[in-house]
């Protein structure tokens, strides 16, 4: 064929390929490495061979040098919460820049974050600390809630004798169910009060019945 110098083959087909880790600078002056993944297709051929010598290759490289611009105005809260929008805001850039070539960047997405030794290891104190803290909350929490119950049935059986007896056994059953060899049972006076008055009754009726017997064998 006289009028062909030479044909190029175009995959039309969606790819993807790897973004190798990028040493990043983030908004807050943190070094963190971050990798990602691309997928691009080729919507118009004639393009992306005419117009860029090596769309794969430049894609490439486009696409490292986007993620350390993107990331770069970000502080590095922002790149561990937001990682959906910063893939988006990245796709976004690099579809723009790729359009010329004939090339559609269909979707980025951020793979892995690494960060230094030292701020693993200071995030995990901080987070250590902030469970800590609560706890510490939550517990404080849960005795004033409990310190206030006390105190209304501090109340309730304060007005009520018959509530006291009853707290009064159940610690009695509570000390007999521990394993003592020894118990003492403290009897508070209202308790015997009813047992002295009973024997102070029988006393009282035996001398009657005494004097009343002495008085018939007089008769």
């Amino acid at each position: 064929m006289p009028c062909i110098d030479h044909c190029v083959r175009v995959d039309l087909r969606t790819v993807s390929f790897d973004v190798p880790p990028q040493e990043v600078l983030t908004k807050d002056s943190v070094t963190v490495s971050v990798d990602a993944v691309v997928y691009y297709r080729i919507k118009e051929p004639l393009s992306a061979v005419v117009k860029i010598a090596n769309y794969s290759h430049s894609t490439r490289l486009l696409a490292a040098s986007t993620l350390r611009t993107v990331l770069g105005t970000r502080n590095l809260a922002e790149i561990l919460s937001e990682r959906e929008t910063i893939s988006h805001t990245m796709q976004t850039a690099l579809d723009e820049a790729t359009d010329p070539w004939g090339v559609k960047v269909e979707r980025v997405e951020i793979k892995d974050v690494r960060l230094p030794v030292q701020l693993q290891r200071a995030m995990a104190t901080e987070a250590e600390a902030t469970r800590e803290a609560r706890a510490k909350v939550i517990a404080a929490e849960g005795e004033m809630r409990a310190s206030h119950s006390l105190k209304e049935a501090s109340d309730v059986i304060s007005t009520s004798p018959a509530a006291l007896q009853l707290r009064y056994l159940q610690t009695l059953n509570n000390i007999c169910g521990e394993k003592n060899s020894t118990v003492i049972f403290p009897l508070p006076v209202e308790f015997l009060a009813p047992l002295f008055s009973t024997n102070l009754r029988d006393r009282q009726e035996t001398a009657q019945a005494g004097s009343l017997y002495k008085a018939e064998d007089k008769h």
